[in-house]
Parts: C-alpha cells; sequence; structure tokens
C-alpha cells in the first residue's frame, strides 16, 4: 500500500484545489446568468469571458483570478489533537502552495508596507478551531480576494437614512444598500454571506462561514430562507450587472445567519464575495487519508 501524504502535502492539495477549480454551483450560476442576459450586451460578454477563464484555469491547473486571496480556514477536530501543530501545518502549506504559485505573495506588514514574499504573515492564514467527537480532522477554506473584501461592510439598526428598523425589514434594507453602494467594485456577480446580530468581531466571523454553504443550500429557518431569495431576487433587478456593467445577475447568491447579541446593539453585517467564489473542503480520517469534500 502506498504511503499516504503528508498532511501538509495535504493542505496544499487542498489549496490548490480551491485557487484553480471554480465549485460546480457557482459555475453553474455563472452560466444561467449568461444565459439570461441579452445576447452580444456588455454583461453577457463579461460572463462568457469569465467562464472561459474559469474553465483555462481549470486546464492548467493554475489560479482562477490574479488576486488569490486570503485564506480563511475552518478546522473541526477530535479532542487531543494539537491545534499548534495544525495551525503550523497550514501556514507551511501555505507557504509551498506559494512558492507553487497557486497562491500569490498575499502578505504584506502593515506598518512597513514590505511584502512577506511568503504568503504568510501575521494573522495570515486566518485560521478558526473546533472540537468535535469525530475521529477524523474536517478542513473548509476560502480564498477571500482583497477587492470584495474591499466591500464588506456593517450597519447597526436602527438607521434612519435607510429608515431601517430592527426587524427583517431592515435587515433587507441594509443588505440591499450594501450591494448598491459595491456597484461593479466586488467583481460582480457576487455572492453574499450575512450576519444578523452578534459583535463586531463575531458577525464578520459568522458572515465568511456562510460563505461555506453551497448556493442550493436552503437555510433551515423558513423566514431566512424567504428572506435569502427575496433579497437575490431584488438585487438582480438593480441593474448593476456583471463587473458593474448592467444586466441582469448582480448576485450569485445571498447566505444568511444569526448570532444573539446584547440588548443595545442590532448589527447587520455583510461580506461579498466576488465571482470567483473559491472554496474547498478536505476530511483527513487517523490514518491520513484524504478525501475531497465538495
Amino acid at each position: 500500500m502506498a504511503d499516504q501524504p503528508s498532511r501538509v502535502e495535504t493542505f496544499v492539495e487542498l489549496i490548490r484545489r480551491a485557487a484553480v477549480d471554480l465549485p460546480a454551483d457557482i459555475e453553474g450560476a455563472l452560466e444561467a446568468g449568461r444565459r439570461a442576459e441579452a445576447a452580444s450586451s456588455l454583461a453577457e460578454r463579461a460572463l462568457g469571458t469569465i467562464l472561459d477563464n474559469v474553465a483555462m484555469a481549470r486546464e492548467i491547473s493554475s489560479p482562477i483570478c490574479q488576486d488569490t486571496g486570503t485564506p480563511v480556514v475552518w478546522i473541526h477536530h477530535p479532542a487531543g489533537v494539537s491545534t499548534r501543530q495544525l495551525e503550523a501545518d497550514l501556514v507551511e502549506a501555505v507557504r509551498q502552495a506559494t512558492a507553487r504559485s497557486y497562491l500569490r505573495p498575499n502578505a504584506v506588514d502593515t506598518l512597513t508596507g514590505k511584502n512577506t514574499g511568503h504568503g504568510t504573515g501575521r494573522g495570515i492564514p486566518f485560521v478558526h478551531f473546533e472540537e468535535w467527537d469525530h475521529d477524523r480532522v474536517e478542513v473548509r477554506m476560502i480564498l477571500k480576494g482583497g477587492g470584495s473584501e474591499n466591500c464588506g461592510t456593517q450597519y447597526k439598526l436602527p438607521d434612519g437614512k435607510l429608515k431601517a428598523g430592527r426587524d427583517l425589514e431592515g435587515v433587507r434594507r441594509a443588505v440591499l444598500d450594501a450591494v448598491f453602494q459595491a456597484q461593479g467594485k466586488g467583481c460582480a456577480p457576487g455572492v453574499l454571506g450575512v450576519c444578523i446580530g452578534g459583535d463586531r468581531v463575531s458577525a464578520y466571523n459568522e458572515t465568511k462561514r456562510q460563505l461555506l454553504r453551497p448556493l442550493e443550500d436552503v437555510n433551515p429557518n423558513s423566514e431566512l430562507a424567504a428572506l435569502e431569495q427575496r433579497v437575490l431576487d431584488e438585487a438582480n433587478t438593480l441593474g448593476i450587472g456583471p463587473m458593474g456593467f448592467g444586466g441582469q445577475t448582480t448576485l450569485l447568491g445571498v447566505k444568511i445567519g444569526v448570532l444573539d447579541r446584547l440588548p443595545a446593539c442590532y448589527f447587520v453585517t455583510v461580506s461579498y464575495m466576488c465571482w470567483a467564489d473559491r472554496r474547498a473542503g478536505v476530511s483527513i480520517d487517523s490514518g491520513g487519508q484524504a478525501t475531497w469534500l465538495s
């Protein structure tokens, strides 16, 4: 029996898959958007170019976008597994993936402006750990581009300007305002991760966790499921379209989570993911065998 790859090697392959191979649900939504746009319009041509790029990246195993993003990672692990070692293995994998050009050197020292040159730095990659009862390690990753990250925002309700109260109608108004303010700057069509409640830090973390959900995933809360669909439908009537060129395809999906809050606070937090909604996952059993997750 062949030796199993090391955990670092498995993590490098996880990064490669996220960087070069767009998930099937996102690619399908882009194709559906292309078909919905007027023939030969800027929107239709932009989506066609995006889809050509996706196919080419997959064929030559090259990053989908020149901004390969920041790795944001959630690791579930059994009791007794060292989180320090897991993080060290992931950091080494990011360095190796950067050396192999699956990732661009994306870590910059904030004070000096100097690039670290190896894709890692203080807080990069961003890693979240959670212990669970299973005997395997499961890793989920998104690669979050900087342009779309700039379009993330946070509202505190009530908001008089938006006439948004502390209810789901107020949430709807805030999220649609975030889409309108982004226009094409976040490389539309985008996917939104939204959190209602929480504090300023926990809410942003939850918005990014929502981005792990596939587009076809239906929110178990019926009110939130309805709100996700309504915001998606209404955002696609704003006329922003792919890359801000106009058209019917401004968003591909909306995913909303909820955290409890303090009485004084009611935050609505939005993370904007560009069309290059890069995510990948792997499950590693106790023997080191990797199973790739969709």
